[in-house]
């Protein structure tokens, strides 16, 4: 469909627009037309936002050339790879259109592209078979870096990558094509031209108008510099499956150290130290040269590093999120000369070793009251702790350290200090000596906690023009612009077009017994709420068909229920009708039970797959069709309030935003239930039941911030069932989907160029240029 919208030609690649995708781009064009303005955008799940996006933004880059880029920024690889295939739908579309108009298509300048780690687009055959990504980035630093290569001009016994060095011979004739191209695209340019797609990627997107790559790349500092360095202001930023991106800055910003980790620091840090001897004795004026560039301070100076070397070394050249007026200083004098560094560095890790093994109670502290502690043990100034990770990040590339992995931990202690000294509000030092990890054995952490999500995205909303946030499940959406700290020009949620009731919200209360189910701290592990559970999922097992899906809120939990539930038989009841399926903290294991899953369900035997709501299920993986024809919530999945890291942060925001510790808890345990509840509808023609199973949900206060996509299904009468009531209910929603799906009715709903056309007219956004014909 090509319509009109005020001035823009818009390209939908479809030949109907549901009403919700024509709202969403209506709403979509208010931000982009505002004067940087940013957008925070709801949109169903499962109704084509990401679509909506590439033809609205891709017609408004057109229509003003002067608005940059499209940044679309992601979470993982298959995303990705959704996003360029809808791009690539558009872009044929667009083709087709426009040559019915005798226009050249192939004199369009336009160029889309992907950027993934080295372990997704490397196409060197000895490279390429290494499992891990760390190692692959290692292997292919040993053959790119700009003092390897200077020694294989010397020696023929150094190895290099002839992909690298066919690129680089090539020089400015290195360009990628016009085209849409994801990550397989690009490996095959590369094997056609002898070029390394990983660094074809990362020059060709200065030049491109739609890049797609992950969150990581924007938010994160320790990776972002290189990449979004020469990214023109005026580009749009879009944030998609945001609604957990508050979680995503605090992550980048937070450091954690334990005791095996200092160890492993020192043990660089000496190590460190002899290269530097040794580089002394070989090449004393290549030490010297560094000393005189850092005199210079780190803006101008090899401690950012220049473009030639960051792009040989992308890991080296980021610190963390240092201000103008620290990188023009002059380095301290303390830290400009490598043993000197070195020597402090020592000095800060025999503090950290000491706080975390000699501690014996839980401390939090400010980032003054850590400094002030730092100096009064060591009597070391805190100032030059801000340039310790981009110093490191210098010498490092002076002594020519390939294998990173190998100083990982000293860089983390890097990091930590950069960002103690750097920082004195949105940050706290969590020490606890009691923490469990993996293992269940008590092992002290010492944490630099981010409190402040707003810090990590704070420069992407001063630096690009409009920066939009959407998801399927952003509700609630009123505490975002808290705490990202911007106020939105459009904030919207939108409901669901539909021609039939395709989702079944029920909250199931009590059991069959008239016992209150809740996971409640002080109540779930009662006999009868494990009975109940257990007979609800039973149920659900022998009467809905093909496959569901059980979220826990935690792991601890899932555990304990699942063991119980062994013990009194329920698993071999849930046997006698589906296959049954668990997740795992371990990747691999739950990628088998998800395949094996689906193979269950394609065969008709049916299965049930058992998963928490705070994990990768939840997050990333879709229950569409016959995968997930009920999804069912156990409990209302809260954070563990107990944690010392999560109280801190309530005391911040209460302090900084006057956000309620309930207020926070309550949002963010219910954003988390609305994404497991989006993974069981995924189009128009798809259903599914949705069973939230807990009495918690039946209060207000929880159920009105589920997205406003679920609230219009849901019925008063389907609010406090018990389980032998909600069968009822189920079993006659059942019937009714079971019946074929009447295409009139669907039709009818769905907006064909005249119905758009006649939407247009009487839409409130003012629309008056005529369409398109």
């Amino acid at each position: 469909m090509r319509f009109q919208l005020e001035e823009l030609d818009v390209f939908f690649p479809y030949e109907y627009l549901y009403p919700e995708q024509f709202t969403y781009m209506c709403e979509l064009k208010k931000v982009l037309d505002s004067e940087r303005g940013h957008g925070l955008l709801e949109m169903p799940t499962g109704t084509g936002k990401t679509v909506c996006l590439l033809s609205l933004i891709t017609a408004y880059q057109h229509e003003h050339p002067e608005m940059g880029k499209l940044i679309y920024c992601t979470r993982t690889v298959p995303e990705m790879e959704k996003c360029l295939a809808e791009l690539k739908g558009l872009r044929a579309y667009r083709a087709a259109e426009l040559a019915k108009d005798g226009y050249r298509v192939a004199q369009d300048n336009f160029l889309a592209l992907c950027l993934s780690s080295r372990r997704n687009m490397c196409i060197h055959e000895r490279v390429v078979t290494e499992s891990d990504r760390e190692r692959v980035d290692v292997e292919c630093r040993k053959m790119t870096a700009s003092w390897v290569r200077a020694r294989a001009q010397q020696s023929s016994e150094v190895e290099t990558c002839a992909f690298f060095e066919e690129w680089d011979r090539a020089g400015t004739d290195a360009a990628m094509p016009n085209g849409v191209f994801d990550c397989e695209d690009i490996k095959a340019l590369g094997r056609e031209r002898g070029w390394c797609p990983y660094f074809v990627a990362r020059h060709a997107i200065t030049h491109a108008n739609v890049i797609v790559y992950n969150y990581q790349y924007m938010l994160d500092p320790k990776v972002a510099g290189m990449v979004t360095r020469e990214l023109e202001a005026e580009s749009v930023v879009v944030f998609d499956e945001g609604h957990n991106i508050d979680n995503i800055c605090i992550e980048a910003l937070s450091v954690e150290l334990d005791a095996r980790k200092l160890e492993r620091a020192q043990r660089c840090a000496s190590k460190l130290g002899k290269r530097v001897e040794e580089l002394r004795a070989s090449d004393a004026q290549r030490v010297q040269a560094e000393y005189e560039r850092l005199v210079k301070g780190l803006a101008d100076s090899g401690a950012l590093g220049v473009r030639a070397a960051q792009l040989a070394d992308p890991q080296l050249g980021a610190s963390p999120v240092l201000p103008r007026d620290v990188l023009d200083e002059a380095v301290p004098g303390n830290v400009r000369r490598a043993e000197h560094f070195l020597r402090l560095v020592r000095v800060v890790i025999q503090h950290l070793k000491k706080r975390v093994t000699e501690t014996g109670s839980v401390q939090v502290e400010t980032p003054a009251a850590f400094l002030l502690n730092l100096e009064q043990k060591t009597a070391l100034d805190s100032k030059p702790l801000q340039f310790f990770y981009a110093r490191l990040n210098a010498l490092m590339r002076t002594v020519e350290v390939a294998d990173l992995d190998d100083y990982a931990a000293l860089g983390e202690v890097a990091d930590f200090a950069t960002l103690v000294a750097t920082y004195q509000d949105g940050f706290a030092v969590v020490l606890d000596p009691f923490f469990r990890g993996a293992t269940g054995i008590p092992e002290p952490k010492l944490e630099l906690s981010c409190l402040d999500a707003s810090l990590a995205i704070k420069p992407v909303f001063e630096r690009f023009a409009s920066v939009i946030i959407t998801s399927g499940t952003l509700s609630p959406l009123d505490l975002y612009p808290k705490l990202l700290n911007f106020t939105p020009a459009v904030q919207i949620s939108l409901q669901m077009s539909v021609f039939r009731p395709c989702i079944l919200p029920l909250v199931v209360t009590k059991g069959a017994d008239q016992l209150a189910m809740s996971t409640r701290f002080e109540s779930r592990e009662e006999a009868s709420v494990v009975r109940n559970y257990g007979a609800l999922l039973v149920d659900v097992a022998a009467h809905v068909p093909d496959g569901v899906v059980a979220f826990f809120t935690s792991y601890q939990y899932m555990e304990q229920t699942v063991a119980a539930w062994d013990e009194t038989g329920v698993l071999r009841q849930i046997l006698k009708h589906k296959l049954l399926f668990i997740e795992t903290k371990d990747v691999v294991e739950t990628t088998l039970a998800l395949e094996n899953f689906r193979r269950a369900c394609d065969c008709g035997r049916g299965a049930l797959f058992l998963s928490i709501a705070r994990g990768k299920v939840a997050e990333g993986i879709d229950f569409d069709r016959h995968y997930g024809r009920c999804v069912l919530n156990i409990g209302v999945p809260y954070q563990y309030t107990q944690s010392h890291v999560l109280r801190t942060r309530l005391d911040y925001l209460l302090t900084r935003f006057q956000i309620r510790e309930a207020d926070f808890l309550t949002f963010d345990a219910m954003r988390q239930t609305a994404q497991c509840i989006g993974r069981v509808i995924r189009s128009k023609t798809d259903y599914g039941i949705v069973i939230l199973a807990d009495a918690r949900f039946a209060r207000n206060d929880k159920r009105s911030k589920l997205p406003g996509w679920v609230l219009q299904f849901m019925q008063p009468s389907h609010l406090n069932l018990s389980t032998d009531a909600a069968l009822g209910v189920l079993r006659n929603f059942l019937r009714q989907m079971a019946q074929p799906v009447n295409n009139a009715d669907l039709r009818q709903m769905l907006l064909d160029y005249d119905g758009v056309k006649a939407l247009v007219k009487s839409h409130t956004v003012s629309l008056p240029a005529p369409f398109v014909d």
